[in-house]
């Protein structure tokens, strides 16, 4: 059951959700001392130490660094998909940590798009059925879910695959479908887990077009990556290594 003070600031976050009047905080979210133990018997193993990051709207911010060094941990964090062991994750003025997570993933739901390496499209449904799925907690019609998947294939330029299942599809496509399906609910960040992981280079060059385009329309981008030439297209690359902050560099673009 909720708290009083969840159910509080539950309205709080729903004065930030798309669409509607209210003057959104310039940042979007922030981690204060924020740390992640994971324990199993008598072994514990830090991913995340200490972390202290501010990402403001419209920014487009790389995360590296080696396998092992906290990148995906942090990524689910931010997500919501992962609670911290100490620490702050504020979004939207609203400190979620500790939320349950009912509460989270309602605010997930509202407020975040995810782009994954391995795609995780369903094979029993169409393109369209992938990129409406969506919009299912959203309480939108059947007829807008329909006009809004178009108007996202059409933006992804797969249109022409529509009726077609992602088994039909190259690699390249899936990130495509992947991607309309995360910017359908016009989230307020989008978060990508080695987006370009599993295609060949002029697939992920395209891909990392895309999300630039997406960027550049507003949107802001968290994305996990190996790859010094896709960090590139970011405006920001945080490097992370046994799950500490070792250097943020801001680029110009």
């Amino acid at each position: 059951m909720n708290t009083e003070n969840e159910v509080e600031a539950s309205e709080q976050t729903r004065q930030y959700l798309p669409n509607t009047n209210a003057s959104p905080p310039e940042t979007l979210f922030r981690l204060e001392d924020l740390t992640k133990v994971y324990r199993s018997d008598n072994v514990e193993t830090t991913a995340l130490n200490n972390i202290n990051i501010d990402i403001k709207r419209g920014e487009f911010v790389a995360v590296m660094g080696p396998s092992g060094c906290g990148k995906s941990t942090l990524l689910n964090i931010v997500g919501m998909l992962d609670n911290p062991s100490s620490g702050s994750l504020w979004f939207l003025d609203e400190d979620v940590a500790g939320y349950s997570e009912s509460k989270l993933s309602q605010i997930r739901k509202q407020n975040i798009g995810f782009i994954f390496q391995s795609f995780n499209l369903i094979d029993e449904l169409t393109v369209r059925e992938n990129i409406e799925l969506a919009l299912l907690y959203h309480n939108v019609s059947s007829a807008d879910r329909k006009n809004r998947a178009d108007q996202a294939m059409e933006r992804m330029e797969i249109a022409h695959r529509a009726n077609h299942m992602p088994a039909q599809l190259s690699g390249g496509q899936q990130q495509r479908v992947a991607v309309a399906r995360a910017v359908i609910a016009e989230p307020h960040l989008i978060l990508a887990d080695e987006p370009t992981g599993n295609l060949d280079s002029h697939n992920g060059e395209e891909v990392m077009e895309l999300l630039t385009q997406l960027n550049k329309q507003g949107t802001t981008i968290m994305m996990v990556t190996h790859s010094p030439a896709h960090a590139e297209y970011a405006r920001r690359d945080i490097s992370l290594f046994d799950g500490e902050v070792i250097t943020e560099n801001l680029r110009k673009i």
